[in-house]
């Protein structure tokens, strides 16, 4: 059986922990590319990695390089690449900073491995999802953004704090966008079955949504850069499910075609994954409150991505 291919774009600290968790599930064959000015730093950082094999017992080939030959027939690209937000930057800096990367990104991407899924995690990740898809011209069901895991990870793991029980038996839901207009779903998350307002008062829980929301920023804050374990460890698990066909539901930034009310935006949905990309949006009934949270999540979703259009008109009309 030939040995499935990924592919991670940006060799930074959530390229290089994404390259760590495939390389520990053993999901193939790994090429990381960076920038060629980073060229020695990335492939240095593989060499590494590879030599974790004997000890921790996998087994692939893992590479770093600057030339996207090497990442090509990928079955997954994971696209990490962009800068963090700075202070000083405005959001509309931030995305017109990216969208200039992650669209060349795409555009080399298709040109290599056009068969591939490709996972954005570029920040805003909202805006991203959409830059891939139009630069790239793939169809919908092979562009997805990561985020929805990473969000409800955090969200099981301050459950987990809270209750004392083990965060292998919380199921919890998620929606809307990347940021503070996510919509955490008390009414469906449950430890073992058993309805989460067993064990949380509701005040308790929406101190716990805040935090979930805020996720991001507090670990900015403590350690003066982004996250990266949990993102890497979030896109993996997508990886994953791609590549063996897992079939699972996992929340995903997925496009949206009526689904929610929703026509023509990826929006985070809980989302089927498989060997076909995203194969199928699951929707769960909202009440008044849930409806309300998530079409202004969409809204928010939809202001990043008029910014895009107004800024790179290019991406205003799909690739072709």
């Amino acid at each position: 059986m030939r040995r499935a291919k990924i592919s991670i774009i940006g060799g930074g600290n959530v390229g290089a922990s994404c390259a760590l968790w495939a390389a520990e599930k053993e999901l193939g064959d790994i090429v990381v590319l960076d920038i060629p000015k980073a060229e020695d730093l990335v492939k240095g950082k593989m060499l590494d990695l590879a030599q974790c094999g004997p000890v921790e017992l996998f087994d692939a080939n893992i590479i770093g390089t600057a030339d996207y030959a090497d990442t090509a027939g990928s079955d997954v690209v994971i696209v990490t690449a962009g800068i963090p937000r700075k202070p000083g930057m405005s959001r509309d800096d931030l995305i017109a900073t990216n969208v200039k990367i992650v669209k060349s990104v795409a555009e080399q991407v298709a040109s290599h491995s056009p068969d591939a899924v490709m996972i954005i995690v570029s920040n805003p990740l909202d805006a991203m999802v959409f830059t891939a898809w139009r630069a790239s011209g793939f169809p919908t069901n092979r562009i997805v953004g990561q985020a929805g895991c990473l969000d409800v990870a955090r969200f099981k793991t301050f459950i987990a704090m809270e209750t004392g029980f083990s965060v292998e038996d919380i199921n919890a839901l998620l929606l809307g966008g990347h940021g503070d207009t996510m919509v955490p779903l008390a009414r469906y998350t449950n430890i073992s079955g058993v309805p989460i307002s067993k064990f949380i008062s509701d005040d308790r829980m929406n101190e716990i949504i805040e935090r979930t929301k805020k996720g991001g920023g507090e670990i900015v804050k403590l350690m003066g850069t982004s996250a990266y374990y949990a993102p890497a460890s979030g896109s993996v698990s997508m990886a994953e499910a791609i590549i063996k066909d897992k079939k699972r539901i996992l929340p995903c930034a997925a496009y949206c075609d009526g689904e929610y009310g929703i026509n023509g935006y990826f929006v985070g949905v809980p989302a089927v994954l498989g060997s076909g990309g995203v194969e199928q949006i699951i929707e769960v009934d909202l009440n008044d409150d849930e409806k309300s949270l998530m079409d202004n999540s969409v809204e928010a979703v939809k202001e990043l991505v008029e910014i895009v259009k107004q800024t790179f008109p290019e991406l205003a009309e799909a690739a072709v």
